[in-house]
């Protein structure tokens, strides 16, 4: 069961990072036209030259990447500190009668 919440932790927090990446300008030097955003893999570009035709291009599979990369990143972050903890869920804290 703590495998089953671990994943789908580390799905919705790898989704939201792989989101956040957009924020990252991952432009290669020298290219000029456009800007790329994310990381590692770009996936949104913004057409600076002509942006009247369609200035902001989302490549579907670039985001799909970047996802898979951070879900699996969120994922080894999550075992590790469920094994640091000895695998056990912390306790809840007592309450004063």
């Amino acid at each position: 069961m703590r495998n089953l919440v671990i994943s789908i932790e580390s799905v919705i927090g790898g989704v939201i990072i792989a989101l956040l990446t957009v924020l990252v300008n991952s432009t290669p030097g020298g290219l000029v036209g456009a800007t790329w955003y994310g990381w590692p893999e770009s996936w949104l570009i913004r057409m600076v030259v002509a942006p009247q035709y369609n200035p902001w291009n989302v490549q579907w599979v670039g985001l799909v990447v970047d996802a898979i990369v951070w879900i699996v990143i969120v994922a080894i972050v999550m075992l590790a500190a469920n094994r640091a903890m000895g695998g056990k869920k912390p306790s809840p804290s007592r309450r004063k009668r």
